[in-house]
Formats: C-alpha cells, sequence, structure tokens
C-alpha cells in the first residue's frame, strides 16, 4: 500500500525538464566560489495533499523513486550522483585534512588485535583482525589445550563487495557447525548459511532474506530464524531443518497485529527459544523448549498496551523483567507450569532504574543505573541484598559482557569513560575479585591524564536538569571562543553512553570540548526520561538540546555560532528541528542518514518501520492531533526563509531504516530557502546503507570528512 490511497486528495503534476539544474548564483563561501561548480538545484513538481483538512505542499516528492524499493529512476539517480559530485567538490580543497584525519584514527587502531575468548564447553571462541584487514576472522581451540583453528573469515566473505556486514554468528550445541548470516548491500535482507567446522566447508543449506539471530535446537538438527517480508518487516519464526528445503521449513509462529514484530532468542539455560512479539512499548513472550521446537509456543502473559517484559529461567521458575508494577521495572518470578503467576521478587525504584537481567545457575544479574550511572549488581536466588561491583570514576559506562555459559561463577564486565578506554575485566562472584582481561590499546599513543571529564547539569527551559558529558584536552583553553562538538540522540530510550572514542581525540586534540547532551527521549535518567521525549512530549527533546548548547554559552564554556552539532537517524531529525528553530546557535551541524521527513513517513504504511514507529511518534492518519504535532516540527516541512549554518547530510541509498529521500528531499529544500551563503552538501553513499560504509577503516574515511566540514565551518586551523 503506498502513503496515496491513505489521503484524501492528491495531485501530481510531472513535467519533462531536467531534474535538477544549477543554481544560479553561488551559495558558497567568497573564499572557494571560483574553485567550485554551482551546487545542484532539484527541480519543484507541484504535489500537494489534503489530510484532516490540512493541505500540504511536497514539491521534492517525486524524488522518492516510485518503484521503491527498486532505484532505478533516472532523475532521482542524476540528482543523487549530481549532489554527491558537488559534494567531493566542495571537499577537494581540504583533502589533505581529510586524510590527515583519516591516518589519526587509523593509528589509534592496533593494525593486530584480538577479543578477550569466551569459554562455552569443550571449547574458547574469539575474533581477530589481522594488519591491513578491514573484518573479523573467528577462532577457537580446546580448553584443555591444542591448536587454534579458524572457523569464519570475514575478509573472503567481503572479498569482491563494496559492503559487508555480519549478521548472526552461532555455535551449534554439539560444537560441530557454525550458522552465520550476511549482508552485501547494506539491505539489511541477511542470508543464511550453515558451515560444516570439521570439512571447512557450507553446507547446501541456505536461507535468504533474514533479520536478526539464528538459534539452534538442543540437538544440533535445526535452527529458528526470522524472515523479512516484502516492507522488511520480522512477521514470523521458522524452523529450518538442516539438509531440507527452504520451502519446507516449518511456521513456528506469525503475528497478525500491525505494527508488531518478533524477534528470537534463547534463555541463558539454552533450555527454552523466546519469541517476543511486540513495538517499541508493548511486547508479549513466548516459549518453546529447544529440546522440542515441534511443541506449541507457550505464552508466558498476554499483551497489555504499554508494558513490556522479558523473561530468563532457572530450575523451572521464570525470571520477569517488567515495567508493569514500576516505571523503571521490577524483576517478577513465575513457576514455569503458570507462566502469567506473578509474584514481585525485587520492586521498582524512583532511583534505581533496571535495564537488564541475566540469570545463571547459582546467581543472577541486575544491571540498571541509579541517577544516571551505570551499576552491575550480583544477586543470590534467596534475593538477599546484592553485591555492587565498584567502579572508580564519577562518570563511566559498565555492563555485563558476554558470558556464554551458565553454570559459571565468573562473569564478565566491560568498563569505560570518556578518558579510560575499553576494559574488559573478569568478575570472579565468589570472591568479589576484579580482574582486568584487556585494556583497549591506541598505538599511536594515549595518555589519559592529559584530558579532562565532567558531568554536568543544566536546566532546561521547564526547569529539568539535563546531565551532559564533556571532555576536553587539558591544555584547552576554556571560555568563548572555545570550539565545541555538542552530539545526542533522544529516541526510543536509548541512551548515549558517556565512552572512549578515539576518533574524537581528533578534535579534543584541537581545541574542541566533546559533549553529550543527555537529552529527555533517551533513557539516561529512567524509563520516564523517555516517556518525557515522545509522543506529545517529544519538543521536549529539542528544547533539551538547544537548552543544553545555551547553558554552556552561558557558563563560558563556548559562545553561539562556536558550536558544531551532530546527530545520525533520530538524532538527524534533532538536527533539522533545532537548525530550524535556533539556526544561530550553531557554527555548523552534520546530519548523519537524518529522519527529517517524518510526517510524510509516518503516514506512509508500505515502508519498513512506519506501522511500529506509531507508539513513538504518533498516527497521523488516525489522529489529527497527532498530524498537527508532527507537522508542527517534522524539520522537512519546517525549512523556512532564513539564514542557517553550514549543513553536511548523509545518506545510504539502500539504506532501508532512514529511506534515502529523505536527507535528498531536506538538503533540496534547505537549497531552495535559505537566505544564506552558507553551504548545504549531501553525501548519499551508493553502495551502502543505515550504518554507512563497513569495514573497519573504510568506517574511517566518513567520520574524517565530518570532522573536516566541522573544522573548516568553524574555521579551526591545524
Amino acid at each position: 500500500m503506498s502513503s496515496r490511497s491513505l489521503i484524501a486528495a492528491v495531485s501530481l503534476l510531472a513535467f519533462s525538464t531536467p531534474a535538477f539544474a544549477q543554481e544560479e548564483s553561488s551559495s558558497v563561501p567568497e573564499t572557494a566560489a571560483t574553485t567550485l561548480p554551482e551546487p545542484p538545484v532539484a527541480e519543484r513538481r507541484p504535489h500537494s495533499f489534503t489530510m484532516h483538512g490540512i493541505t500540504v505542499e511536497d514539491p521534492y516528492h517525486w524524488l522518492k523513486d516510485q518503484s521503491y524499493p527498486e532505484i532505478d529512476d533516472e532523475d532521482v539517480l542524476d540528482y543523487v550522483r549530481a549532489e554527491n559530485t558537488y559534494f567531493e567538490a566542495v571537499m577537494a580543497p581540504h583533502e589533505a585534512l581529510i586524510e590527515t584525519l583519516y591516518n589519526e584514527m587509523r593509528g589509534r587502531l592496533p593494525e593486530n588485535d584480538s577479543s578477550v575468548p569466551i569459554r562455552d564447553g569443550a571449547f574458547e571462541y574469539w575474533y581477530a583482525y589481522n594488519e591491513g584487514q578491514e573484518y573479523r576472522l573467528w577462532y577457537r581451540r580446546p580448553v584443555a589445550g591444542g591448536a587454534d583453528e579458524l572457523l569464519l573469515d570475514e575478509n573472503a566473505l567481503a572479498e569482491g563487495h563494496e559492503q559487508f556486514s555480519l549478521g548472526t554468528i552461532a555455535i551449534s550445541p554439539d560444537a560441530q557447525l557454525l550458522a552465520y548470516s550476511t549482508d552485501t548491500d547494506g539491505a539489511e535482507r541477511y542470508t543464511l548459511r550453515i558451515r560444516d567446522l570439521s570439512t571447512g566447508e557450507d553446507l547446501p543449506d541456505a536461507v535468504p532474506g533474514i533479520l536478526g539471530r539464528a538459534i539452534w535446537s538442543a540437538d544440533s538438527s535445526a535452527l529458528v530464524y526470522t524472515p523479512v517480508d516484502e516492507n522488511w518487516r520480522s512477521k514470523v519464526a521458522m524452523l529450518h531443518r538442516l539438509g531440507s528445503e527452504t520451502d519446507t521449513d516449518v511456521e513456528l509462529y506469525r503475528e497478525a497485529e500491525e505494527g508488531m514484530e518478533i524477534g528470537i532468542d534463547q534463555t541463558q539455560s539454552r533450555r527454552f527459544l523466546t519469541i517476543s512479539a511486540g513495538d517499541n512499548v508493548t511486547n508479549e513472550v513466548r516459549l518453546v523448549p529447544l529440546a522440542d521446537l515441534s511443541a506449541e509456543p507457550v505464552l508466558v502473559s498476554p499483551r497489555v498496551t504499554d508494558r513490556q517484559y522479558g523473561v530468563e529461567e532457572r530450575d523451572g521458575t521464570l525470571y520477569v523483567l517488567t515495567n508493569q508494577d514500576h516505571v523503571n521495572f521490577s524483576v517478577m518470578t513465575a513457576p514455569l507450569g503458570d507462566p502469567g503467576n506473578w509474584r514481585t521478587a525485587i520492586a521498582g525504584s524512583d532511583e534505581f532504574y533496571i535495564t537488564g537481567l541475566t540469570t545463571f545457575a547459582d546467581f543472577f544479574v541486575i544491571e540498571g543505573r541509579d541517577r544516571g550511572l551505570d551499576q552491575v549488581q550480583i544477586w543470590n536466588y534467596s534475593f538477599a541484598p546484592p553485591t555492587a561491583v565498584e567502579f572508580p570514576e564519577a562518570s563511566y559506562d559498565a555492563g555485563l559482557g558476554p558470558v556464554a555459559e551458565f553454570d559459571t561463577t565468573t562473569i564478565r564486565i566491560d568498563y569505560e569513560s570518556m578518558i579510560t578506554p575499553d576494559t574488559d575485566f573478569g568478575y570472579d562472584v565468589t570472591s568479589g575479585e576484579l580482574t582486568t582481561l584487556k585494556v583497549q590499546q591506541v598505538p599511536s599513543g594515549y595518555d589519559a591524564s592529559q584530558y579532562r571529564t565532567e558531568r554536568l547539569e543544566i536546566e532546561a527551559r521547564d526547569g529539568v536538569m539535563v546531565p551532559v558529558s564533556l571532555v576536553y584536552h587539558g591544555d584547552t583553553e576554556i571560555g568563548p571562543d572555545t570550539p565545541v562538538h555538542l552530539y545526542a540522540y533522544g529516541a526510543y530510550g536509548y541512551a548515549v553512553p558517556p565512552v572512549f572514542s578515539t576518533r574524537q581525540l581528533s578534535l579534543t586534540n584541537r581545541g574542541f570540548i566533546f559533549a553529550i547532551a543527555h537529552v529527555r527521549g533517551g533513557d539516561d535518567l529512567g524509563y520516564q526520561w523517555y516517556l518525557d521525549g515522545k509522543l506529545d512530549r517529544r519538543t521536549n527533546t529539542f528544547n533539551d538540546f538547544v537548552d543544553v548548547a545555551r547553558g554552556l554559552i552561558d557558563r563560558g564554556y563556548t559562545s553561539a555560532g562556536r558550536i558544531a552539532a551532530s546527530g545520525g537517524s533520530a538524532g538527524g531529525e534533532l538536527m533539522g528541528v533545532v537548525l530550524n528553530t535556533d539556526p544561530d546557535v550553531w557554527g555548523a551541524v552534520v546530519a548523519e542518514v537524518p529522519f527529517v521527513d517524518v510526517l510524510n513517513t509516518m503516514l506512509d504504511t508500505s515502508l519498513p518501520l512506519t506501522p511500529g514507529e506509531w507508539p513513538e511518534w504518533g498516527n497521523p492518519i488516525t489522529s489529527a492531533d497527532d498530524f498537527r504535532l508532527i507537522q508542527s516540527y517534522s524539520p522537512y516541512d519546517n525549512v523556512s526563509a532564513q539564514d542557517y549554518p553550514p549543513i553536511m547530510v548523509t545518506a545510504g541509498l539502500n539504506d532501508p531504516r532512514v529511506t534515502y529521500w529523505e536527507p535528498a528531499k531536506w538538503t533540496a529544500r534547505l537549497r531552495h530557502l535559505r537566505t544564506d551563503d552558507n553551504l548545504t552538501v549531501l553525501r548519499t553513499n551508493m553502495g551502502a546503507g543505515h550504518q554507512g560504509q563497513s569495514g573497519r577503516f573504510q568506517s574511517l574515511r566518513d567520520e574524517a570528512e565530518a570532522q573536516a566540514f566541522m573544522l573548516t565551518q568553524l574555521g579551526v586551523e591545524e
């Protein structure tokens, strides 16, 4: 179904004139105007629709290829290519800077690197990078001693492809087979394959078009997977028995409700497959014994609107993490034979937000945040007061690391801060001893003592205090001239952690402050923090970001025009809004794969994510109030004739999450309406999706270009 069938009136006039032309007057600074071509100007083709009595003009509607997901409209492709050509011309004078930044970032990555091995049964598993290679090699060796065994070489799988992504990777319970999935165009339709580890050869089985994990049966004879349909939605869990044709695969569960999708996992005990059906705020879980996947899935508890829960199992008791009784979640227990009979084991707390629950044979781990700071707690099954793992810094990111085995006394904990490189710890649950297993290496050199980090609270316009994490070089002089890179996301309850970034060192070493605004819409300060940044409270997210920026200015960290703002995807929506509302604050903005055509996307039920996104943004089809609210802030719909700062936009032609035409339409409208001579540039990766270029080194090129744009537009010299 297309959005055309959902609206009351549509008018579309197509012309045979070129889809884009060259600008008659320069839109670049005078210093570069003589060396740059004129920027592309997308044709404005009359198109409008009316809904809820409101008429919307959309002159760049034609940039959505009407045969999508096939993209073969030459007018569209010509325009996208022209924008890329213009972007390359704009960045060409700065190629030396881009190369310097790229080399700096690459120099901070070890050419030869490996993960800490994870024990699972008779083997321990890890991955490694070799010098010059973009992708990982996966290994194992016997715990009892023996030679290393190469299981999978991503570099060989990626050969000949511009884009490559490894999706799932799973060892069979008998350790004889490896299931893995790959995507080679960024569209996130993975192909599942099974490798015989005794021969190193793939079995004939190949399942195309999956997304998410693959879960083995207990006897290693079958796999459960979730295919995506033509709209890139996961609506069914399928069982594939090795050696059979995919058209004979068995349907375990199908989700019928619009907007609900399914995801699969297994309990840490490895006794049960879990099938979760839900959207961003509501779900229900079914259990299927991994020893008998032909059994009828058992529903734990029927879905209740705005209630979420997850399930673990130990010795016939279910442990349920849910927001049923408290917004910050609580832990319930239930007998396996009566899974919906929940009883409170750990009550919810206004201060402590529970984000994770993992059961082991003799203890369980609770992850959460106490007033925004990560906590890892070790609990026993008597529910006596827990042991909290102690961390040394005032602001950090910490959580349970990968642990494969259920019966263990040692767990992994991942830890880092804005000045402390990523550190893998082993934690002995019995003794409480924390052992350093690995510290992220920075080959070109890094001295944490040369950097400073702060955690501020800045008051938003409604009186709410918004946390801000800062890092900068100790030699940086803080004042009105100090450049700031301000970042945020602010959606879906995702908290941006204050982590160590080797990439940001290129800016902080040049005198920047890197700041993360922990705005509402994420769950940084609890689940209510998320709720306070969605639906009819969505504008809190935008106001928080602006108020943080103005707060940094008021406190003397910087000044208006010295802040480079960035965000991607839903964070790109944030960039689009604050550009429209407060353009004078920003010295430059980088919007990566930005979700900026919000109204049109939420009206188009044919798009992959739209129905499932209505609980996040509202449903403008059925609700006039939601329509008006979204229209009031949607970045594309609110571009106006005013001055804007320099803007860099990115897109992926194969992106199924934020479709390429959203950044393209927004760029076209910005260039048409802005009243200044600042840059608007768009770079579309023609062979990639939402994540941009793949490969550990290739992806650095994108970041180097973004940082070069910030540096040059803010006038920060080498």
